[in-house]
């Protein structure tokens, strides 16, 4: 890292530029010019970082978030922005490999980040100087300054003109003093130090250096460990076991009892996919008194509940030297059996989500339902690849965490707003419209409401038939969208060139363009 003279300054300049590109904006184009400064800093103060791999490949990872918000700034793309620098600036700052231990150590980062600053101010004093160069300006000034403000009494009592041009100075200084109090409010001085704090905690590197000594002990495949036949396992199935746990039969005694286990849990969830597959694969149906948010809740639930059941449970029992016992083979297929009915499981909750979508139509949850099973797919077959090739705990977390991480990327390239209005408006014969949905969604949906106002009428005119009326008004959804409108363009008139992005250019010019 640079000497601590450059890292104070920059982190201060970095401090002033947040302030100045995001005080009262929306996050979009001063994100570039924000990344620009952080980037180059980062890469000038650690300059190994940019030869790591994982940065290198980061970076691209990165600049597709950016540009993403760019063009759509939606809420997904902010937070995937704002996930992709953190873990470059922790990749840059550590030698790590994992994101969860990058994570970790950039958050210790914004935890010492003060007593780090501090320290890097300390250590700028050269030593040469007996006293600080302040208290030796205020020494020298005292006597100068009381002789001055004597006289300066004295003139202004006995010169009339002097004391009038005094008075104006006066004035014109508490005018300057009370415009800039105006314009430095306590907010923008909070916003300030916001500023400094991020800034310095995501270029300034903790001196501690457990995680990464902790990480380099990290493997990806297992190593069998020779343990004492008469040692005590002290886990909860060797307190079970008791002295069965013990001696030369102790991992054989295992292995019964996890091929037990697995016997048990793949019956259970036998029985579970059997029904799914009877009722939701073959003979579904749908009728009014079919309740789809109970279904699709209870699916997901219950696929959560026995995912991580099944990951605890196999990472249990092939978390050493079970994965080479010699006999393993019928507890090998009962684990692969299992993850084979997980899967059933996934598709499943599959299928309660695609009726939920085709009879009510998309939503946010239920296309985060979408994106968990895909997750839960890629859990399920890093599971099994774990026990094929008897890897790590650690590599199972390194690897989903990567998943996580690229998945959120992947969302971030989708107007999500835009996609569930188009939809719904399409696909409104076969799934009423929920009106209130619609008109709480991104501004960037208004000009698509505004050309399918009839439409939206239309189903207000039906859901007043029925009493359920979405406002005070008779004819509220022209209301809604007008004030919608109008908070919008006054919101956006507010912004400078810093907040602009292309979907909100285009939205203005839109509605616009119906205006006339």
């Amino acid at each position: 890292m640079r000497n601590n003279r450059s890292v104070i300054f920059i982190i201060l300049s970095g401090a002033v530029l947040f302030n100045i590109l995001f005080w009262q904006e929306q996050l979009a184009l001063n994100a570039l010019l924000f990344e620009v400064f952080i980037l180059s800093t980062l890469f000038w103060l650690y300059p190994g970082s940019f030869k790591n791999r994982i940065v290198q490949g980061l970076l691209p990872v990165h600049f597709t978030c950016l540009a993403t918000v760019l063009i759509y700034d939606t809420p997904v793309s902010q937070v995937a922005l704002l996930i992709t620098l953190l873990l470059i600036a922790a990749f840059a700052e550590y030698e790590h490999r994992s994101a969860w231990f990058a994570g970790n150590s950039l958050l210790l980062n914004f935890i010492f980040f003060i007593a780090s600053f501090s320290n890097q101010v300390r250590t700028t004093q050269t030593g040469k100087r007996k006293r600080p160069l302040l208290g030796k300006i205020i020494r020298f000034s005292i006597i100068p300054v009381l002789i001055a403000l004597a006289f300066f009494i004295i003139y202004s009592l006995a010169n009339s003109a002097f004391s009038d041009i005094m008075s104006r100075i006066g004035l014109q200084l508490q005018l300057f003093f009370t415009h800039l109090f105006e314009i430095i409010s306590v907010e923008r001085l909070l916003f300030l130090l916001a500023g400094f704090y991020f800034t310095g905690a995501l270029l300034m590197r903790a001196r501690s250096r457990k995680l990464e000594q902790a990480e380099a002990g990290k493997t990806d495949d297992l190593r069998r460990e020779r343990k004492h036949r008469l040692s005590y396992d002290g886990t909860l199935i060797g307190w079970i076991l008791g002295r069965l746990s013990k001696g030369v039969l102790a991992l054989k005694n295992e292995y019964t009892t996890g091929l037990i286990s697995l016997v048990l849990l793949n019956a259970l969830l036998l029985i579970v996919n059997c029904v799914d597959i009877n009722y939701l694969w073959l003979h579904f149906s749908y009728t009014p008194d079919v309740n789809l948010t109970a279904m699709i809740h209870e699916g997901t639930e219950l696929l959560i509940l026995s995912l991580v059941l099944a990951m605890i449970v196999l990472l249990f029992f092939f978390r050493g030297n079970l994965n080479f016992y010699t006999r393993n083979k019928w507890l090998k297929a009962g684990a692969y059996l299992w993850l084979l009915q997980n899967t059933l499981l996934v598709v499943s909750v599959l299928i309660r989500d695609y009726y939920y979508i085709k009879l009510s139509g998309l939503a946010y949850k239920r296309i985060g339902v979408l994106f968990f099973l895909l997750l839960v797919l890629f859990g399920l077959v890093t599971i099994c690849l774990k026990i094929i090739y008897k890897k790590t705990t650690y590599y199972l977390l390194r690897v989903n965490a990567w998943a996580v991480i690229l998945l959120l990327v992947a969302a971030s390239a989708v107007d999500w707003d835009m996609t569930i209005a188009r939809y719904n408006i399409q696909h409104n014969d076969r799934a009423p419209l929920d009106l209130s949905f619609l008109l709480s969604l991104s501004p960037r949906t208004l000009p698509l409401l505004e050309q399918n106002l009839p439409l939206l009428k239309q189903r207000e005119k039906e859901l007043n038939q029925k009493g359920e009326q979405i406002g005070d008004c008779s004819d509220c959804v022209v209301q809604i969208l007008k004030d919608r409108q109008t908070d919008y363009l006054k919101e956006q008139a507010g912004f400078t060139w810093l907040s602009w992005n292309y979907t909100d250019e285009q939205v203005k010019q839109q509605l616009a363009d119906l205006k006339k």
